[in-house]
């Protein structure tokens, strides 16, 4: 657990990922403060959930009723409390979140639920507050909204409304072939932005070759000049290309912007440079947290 300083909470804003959560103080004038753990849904029992939070949150607790907004993965079927999904076409602004019943009379929980699309079947859990910072911040915007990560989430958004979406598999693939295949013994640590720009390149010239192109690089890595680093970058580059030309409608002649991790992000955003597609970057953490505070907001109306 990291926590940065200790506040009276007004209101606590909680994201609660498969791996890890956050929490954050919101004090009064703007104060905050911040703590984290590694105790993320995919490792806790449904009665952990409450105990996990109470060892990130007592500092900031007075003697008075404290509202908890959680997005995120605490809200799914394996959670703390199942939110039911909200489905699309919907509007952006969070809605229908589920109050949590607890043990501690100090916390009042409530949790976001995610957004799914029937046809193509699709889901997502904490994107969604991101987009509803997005657009509460921007609320004029039509376009395309990049989510890049582990699943990244290709998001069309019109009108404040989440029109449609489409998840790939783009990270974990990275991950479990860099990590848990023959490639793994041509990966090097480094990176060549070259070799990442011919990556994408082929990915998205010749998509249905990818699985031959992938095995080359470990024969390029045996007998050719790929050096390992090269062949890191060339792996990230063929997946991002690929993912590329399965999301084209998505992004070929529209507004487009990316929020996630700044270099992740900023692979996508020159990967969609090559091909004249311009995409500007926001830290997914700020609206997360815009997104959780409009929650905030409107459950105060209805409270």
């Amino acid at each position: 657990m990291n926590e940065t300083r200790h506040i009276r909470a007004d209101w606590i804003a909680v994201d609660w990922g498969t791996s890890h959560v956050r929490a954050w103080a919101m004090g009064p004038n703007g104060a905050r403060a911040e703590a984290r753990s590694d105790h993320g849904m995919g490792g806790l029992a449904r009665d952990a959930f409450e105990p996990v939070l109470l060892s990130l949150v007592t500092p900031w607790l007075g003697s008075r009723e404290t509202p908890v907004i959680v997005c995120g993965m605490a809200g799914a079927r394996q959670g703390w409390a199942e939110a039911p999904y909200r489905t699309a076409p919907c509007a952006a602004a969070p809605d229908a979140a589920i109050s949590v019943s607890g043990t501690d009379p100090r916390i009042d929980v409530h949790i976001l639920p995610g957004v799914k699309q029937v046809r193509p079947a699709d889901v997502m859990r904490g994107e969604e507050t991101q987009i509803a910072g997005f657009v509460t911040q921007e609320s004029d915007w039509d376009g395309t909204l990049i989510l890049p990560g582990s699943h990244c989430k290709w998001v069309q958004l019109s009108a404040r409304e989440i029109v449609s979406f489409r998840t790939t598999l783009t990270g974990e693939l990275f991950a479990a072939l860099s990590d848990h295949t023959v490639l793994r013994h041509s990966m090097g640590p480094g990176w060549v932005n070259s070799a990442f720009d011919e990556g994408v390149a082929e990915g998205l010239k010749n998509p249905e070759s990818l699985s031959a192109k992938l095995f080359g690089l470990r024969a390029e890595g045996l007998i050719g000049s790929l050096t390992p680093d090269a062949a890191r970058a060339q792996l990230s580059g063929m997946l991002i290309g690929w993912e590329l030309a399965a999301t084209r409608p998505y992004w070929l002649g529209t507004d487009l912007c990316l929020i996630g991790d700044a270099a992740l992000s900023a692979l996508y955003a020159r990967a969609l440079a090559a091909q004249g597609a311009s995409a500007r970057t926001l830290d997914a953490t700020d609206l997360t947290l815009v997104g959780l505070t409009s929650a905030y907001q409107a459950l105060q109306k209805v409270l």
